[in-house]
């Protein structure tokens, strides 16, 4: 079985975002729809999960100059998935530190 969802996003923004309406951000596996997240979601936080919107980003590209040469790459693409949690209930993500 494959891990679906990798880890919460916690920044200032999606912190804002959760107090306000009550939505979480996840980075989740590429290849798991909204229906898998919604019943890992509701399985992991014992949550009632009322939508999930997901957003998939591609990777960045970067260059780096050095002494041998240009070095051109890019970045790794993942898949971000905002989930809409029920009115009441909340995810505490630093409950088991």
């Amino acid at each position: 079985m494959k891990q679906i969802l990798i880890r919460p996003v916690i920044t200032e923004k999606m912190t804002a975002i959760s107090e306000k309406e009550n939505k979480f951000g996840f980075i989740v596996d590429g290849g798991a729809n909204k229906i898998e997240i919604r019943k890992a979601v509701e399985e992991q936080f014992g949550v009632k999960v009322v939508c999930v919107n997901t957003m998939n980003y591609d990777g960045k590209r970067k260059v780096r100059y050095t002494k041998t040469g240009i070095a051109a790459g890019r970045t790794k693409g993942y898949k971000k998935a905002v989930v809409h949690v029920a009115e009441g209930e909340t995810i505490d993500f630093y409950e088991h530190i």
